[in-house]
């Protein structure tokens, strides 16, 4: 298992790099450059950049989230060719850097959906939240002009200089079906995979956050059983998942540790953290631990372990807690409790399997 930490760059971030680097076992940051529009081919000058950077701190730069797809490819507009290319270009750029993992995810229009940054909870933290009603049979339209003539009713990702341009992308994808969005998919998979393969970068795709329908787009990367389809469209070792086990964790029917044990050969980046649902259909991100929250995050390790994982991880989000001030969901101080956490765990499996191979 190899420990990597999220981070958004200087200027982006209140989190420093040397920071990251005294969390024990930590050897490199998840990154991305997150002011290149999705869809633009990424400048080799400013990949470099953040390579220079982040080595000088004694870090590694070999997992990148995420390169982010444009909606033309998820739409399957003639365009998407031409983003498709861009997409290819910036693949062997990140592979002459030294990449090894691109983490993705092809959700429409949103990558998360949450309806609270900052919701408190009973210890006075507070974590990122789903409220199901505030969603459930809502018209994505009306919310729209909602929030246009309402200042004060916000939605996380519903920024007022968006919404002209969720408008539209709502109206697109009322003609786009579950099927539709495979089929564009698999499109994309068969363009970029055979590349990832040469330049050997290892594609990771993100399960659905929630991994469901949210305002009736079409979401597909949600359970055990799309996660096998997902595999069989180009079924090569270099089109894999990354394992979420909040993203996937959301819906109390996903088996998380079985999906560890399922796919274990196509796990190239690892996501762990936990979430409390409720059975209306809500739920708040909590700390790692097991007991914390509705995941058995013991049995995730645990199968991480048995089944030999040594590829990236990272705690995903986290609280904010002891009066630290972040991004949502991506503190220092949770995120940290969350490694020492998962190492706690990894190092018992690992005594515990080298105390019984001697009796």
């Amino acid at each position: 298992m190899r420990m990597v930490f999220r981070w958004f760059g200087t200027g982006n971030d209140t989190i420093e790099l040397e920071h990251i680097k005294q969390i024990p076992g930590v050897e490199g940051v998840v990154w991305s450059l997150h002011d290149i529009p999705a869809g633009e081919e990424w400048p080799n000058e400013k990949i470099i950049e953040v390579k220079k950077q982040v080595e000088k701190s004694g870090l590694n730069i070999d997992v990148v989230e995420s390169v982010n797809i444009h909606e033309d490819i998820k739409l399957g507009l003639p365009s998407r060719d031409r983003y498709i290319t861009n997409y290819i270009k910036t693949i062997e750029k990140l592979a002459q850097a030294g990449v090894k993992v691109i983490c993705y995810n092809f959700m429409p229009v949103f990558d998360w959906t949450r309806t609270e940054l900052f919701k408190e909870m009973d210890d006075g933290s507070t974590a990122l939240f789903f409220e199901n009603e505030k969603i459930k049979n809502s018209d994505p339209m009306k919310l729209v002009d909602m929030i246009s003539r309402n200042s004060s009713f916000t939605m996380p990702g519903w920024e007022p200089e968006r919404l002209e341009h969720l408008s539209k992308l709502f109206e697109q994808y009322k003609q786009v079906t579950e099927e539709d969005l495979w089929s564009n998919l698999q499109y994309f998979l068969e363009r970029i995979i055979p590349v990832a393969k040469e330049n050997d970068i290892k594609m990771a795709i993100h399960p659905d956050d929630p991994p469901w329908s949210v305002f009736g787009l079409p979401r597909i990367i949600t359970n055990k059983q799309n996660i096998q389809r997902f595999l069989n469209l180009v079924d090569d070792p270099y089109n894999g998942v990354t394992l979420c086990s909040g993203s996937l964790g959301a819906n109390p029917d996903n088996d998380v540790a079985d999906m560890v044990r399922k796919f274990t050969n196509r796990i190239h980046f690892a996501h762990i953290r936990n979430v409390k649902t409720y059975d209306n259909g809500d739920f708040i991100e909590t700390s790692h631990r097991t007991e914390d929250g509705t995941v058995d995050i013991y049995n995730v390790v645990k199968s991480y372990h048995e089944t030999q994982f040594s590829g990236y991880v990272r705690p995903d989000h986290g609280r904010h807690i002891w009066g630290e001030r972040s991004r949502p969901g991506y503190g220092l101080n949770d995120r940290a409790l969350g490694i020492m956490y998962i190492w706690g765990l990894w190092e018992a499996f690992k005594k515990s399997k080298s105390e019984d191979s001697v009796t």
